[in-house]
C-alpha cells in the first residue's frame, strides 16, 4: 500500500459523522441510505456504492464527532481497509476531514495506521493465504497549505507500523524456529544496517559477566542463551541515556513448576518484551531520533532436563544478591534481574524501562486492555502514560506500598522469586526494583496486552506489537 498526496484514485471515500443530515458529495445517495436505515455512520460503518454503471463511492462512518479520537479513526479505516480487500479495489481517494482538535498530521497518521492495520497477517506457515491485500495506492486529498503536515503524519505512520509489524512477526514466530540464537541474529540483521551497534554475548561470555540468575533459567535447554545489547547514539553531544530492557524468554514451559498444556501453547509469546524493544530501536534509528538509547535482552528458554534449576535452589545474580527459587515458572524476573543490573551498573543508564510478559496476575487484574506498571519515579511514569495515551495504548500504574516488599524477602536467600498468590504483579515489579539502584525506572507488564486470544478492534488475534508506539513517542518527545 502506497500513500500519495493528491486527487487520484478510482474510488472516492467519503467520511461521515454520526447524526449528519446530509453530505455535499453524494446527497441523493446519502438521503436514500439514511432514509432506508442502511447506514448510520457509527464508527466503522461502511456503505459501498460500486457498480458497473460507474458509481464509485464508499461512505465511511466516523461515529459521533464529540467522541472522536485517534483510536476511533484507526478503527474506522481498519474496517474500510477490510472492505476494500473484499471488493478487490486497487486505488482510492480520501478527502482528509478537518476534525476539531486534530492537526492534519495527526489525522493523516491515524488514517494511514488504520489502513495498514487491515493488511497485517501472520500466514507464513499457511499453504493457502487468507489475507490478500489489494489496495495499491491511497490518495489523500488535502489543501496545499496542509501538504507538509499531512506528509509528516503519513511518514510517521509508515515508519511505526513497519516496526510494530516486526514485533508482531517475532512474537508470532514458533519457538522451534525462533531460538535465542535466532532472535539475536534477527536483531543484528534488522538493526546494524540502520547504524545501531549490536553486541551478542554467548554462554561463556554471559558467565564471565556474573549473570548467574539468567544462566540458571537457561540451563535446562539445549539451545544456549544469548545476551543482546543494542545501542543507538543519536545525540553525540549528550551523555544522557535511556535503557529499554525486554524479557526474552523465547519459550517458557514453566520448568519443573510446569504449566498445563493449554497454558504452554502460546508461550512462544513470552519474548514479547524483547520484540518490543528491538522494534522500537528500529523505529528510532530509521527516524534518526536525537537521543541515546540502549536496548538489552537476556534471551533463553525455560525447559526441563536433568540440568534444569529446581524449586528450592538458591542462585546468585550479577548484583551479588542471592535469590531463593520458590517457583521455576517465575523465571522472567531472574533473567531481568541481571539485565536490569547491567543497564544501571555497566551502561550507566539515566532512566530505565523494562517490558515483560511477567505475570498471569496482571491478566487477572487488567485483562488484555491495560498494561500494568510499577515505578520508583512518578515523573517518568507520567511521561510514559502521556506517550501511551497519544499512541492509543493504555497503561495503569499499580501501588508500591512498602508492606508488599515483605512478601519477597527470602528465608535462605536475600530475595524470594515469588511473593505468593496475592498481588502477584506488584511483588514481581518490586522484585525487579531491587536491581535498578536509585535509577528512575518503570516496569511494564504486558502479559495481557501483548498477545490476544481473539481480535479486538484493529488489533489481530495473536501478537499485538503493543508499546512500540508508546516507547517511540516517549523517547522522540
Amino acid at each position: 500500500m502506497k500513500f500519495n498526496i493528491g486527487n487520484g484514485g478510482s474510488v472516492h471515500i467519503i467520511t461521515v459523522f454520526e447524526g449528519y443530515k446530509d453530505i455535499n458529495e453524494s446527497p441523493k445517495l446519502y438521503e436514500f441510505i439514511t432514509k432506508n436505515d442502511l447506514f448510520k455512520a457509527k464508527c466503522g460503518d461502511v456503505y459501498s456504492d460500486i457498480s458497473s454503471a460507474g458509481s464509485n463511492t464508499i461512505l465511511l462512518g466516523l461515529g459521533s464527532q464529540d467522541k472522536i479520537n485517534s483510536n476511533s479513526i484507526r478503527k474506522a479505516f481498519y474496517k474500510l481497509g477490510k472492505k476494500l480487500m473484499e471488493l478487490k479495489i486497487k486505488d482510492i481517494r480520501i478527502d482528509v476531514p478537518n476534525i476539531e482538535g486534530f492537526c492534519y498530521s495527526k489525522t493523516a497518521q491515524a488514517i494511514a495506521e488504520g489502513l495498514l492495520e487491515s493488511e497485517y497477517s501472520f500466514e507464513k506457515y499457511l499453504s493457502e493465504k487468507k489475507v490478500i491485500p489489494t489496495v495499491e495506492d491511497v490518495y489523500l486529498n488535502i489543501a496545499d497549505e496542509e501538504i507538509e503536515s499531512t506528509q509528516l503524519g503519513i511518514d510517521r505512520a509508515t515508519l511505526l507500523m513497519d516496526s510494530v509489524f516486526l514485533a508482531r512477526d517475532l512474537v508470532n514466530e514458533p519457538a522451534i524456529y525462533l531460538t535465542p540464537e535466532k532472535l539475536a541474529e534477527t536483531a543484528h540483521n534488522e538493526l546494524t544496517p540502520l547504524g545501531i551497534s549490536v553486541d551478542i554475548y554467548n554462554k561463556d561470555e554471559i558467565s564471565k559477566l556474573g549473570m548467574e540468575a539468567f544462566l540458571a533459567v537457561s540451563q535446562g535447554s539445549a539451545n544456549e542463551p544469548r545476551f543482546i545489547v543494542m545501542k543507538w547514539n543519536g545525540d553525540k553531544d549528550s551523555d544522557y541515556k535511556t535503557a529499554l530492557v525486554g524479557k526474552g524468554l523465547t519459550y517458557d514451559s514453566g520448568g519443573y513448576s510446569i504449566k498445563p498444556t493449554d497454558s504452554m501453547v502460546d508461550m512462544k509469546s513470552d519474548m514479547a518484551g524483547s520484540a518490543t524493544v528491538i522494534a522500537t530501536m528500529k523505529a528510532l534509528a530509521k527516524s534518526k531520533v536525537k537521543q541515546n538509547v540502549v536496548a538489552i535482552v537476556a534471551a533463553c528458554e525455560n525447559l526441563i532436563s536433568s540440568k534444569s534449576y529446581k524449586p528450592g535452589d538458591i542462585v546468585s545474580s550479577m548484583s551479588g544478591k542471592t535469590i531463593e527459587v520458590l517457583n521455576t515458572d517465575a523465571e522472567g524476573r531472574l533473567t531481568l534481574a541481571d539485565a536490569l543490573w547491567y543497564a544501571v551498573d555497566v551502561e550507566k543508564a539515566d532512566q530505565v524501562i523494562d517490558i515483560a510478559t511477567l505475570t498471569g496476575a496482571c491478566v487477572v487484574a487488567l485483562g488484555d486492555v491495560y498494561t500494568g506498571a510499577i515505578t520508583n519515579n512518578n515523573e517518568l511514569m507520567d511521561k510514559l502514560v502521556a506517550a501511551a495515551n497519544s499512541s492509543g495504548e493504555y497503561i495503569w500504574q499499580l501501588p508500591t506500598n512498602e508492606s508488599y516488599k515483605d512478601l519477597i524477602k527470602g528465608t535462605y536467600g536475600d530475595l524470594a522469586n515469588t511473593g505468593g498468590r496475592g498481588a502477584g504483579t506488584i511483588t514481581a515489579g518490586l522484585f525487579l526494583e531491587e536491581f535498578v539502584k536509585d535509577t528512575p525506572w518503570v516496569h511494564l507488564d504486558i502479559a495481557g496486552t501483548s498477545f490476544l486470544d481473539k481480535q479486538r478492534g484493529y488489533l489481530p488475534k495473536g501478537a499485538t506489537g503493543v508499546l512500540v508506539k508508546t516507547l517511540y513517542n516517549l523517547i522522540n518527545n
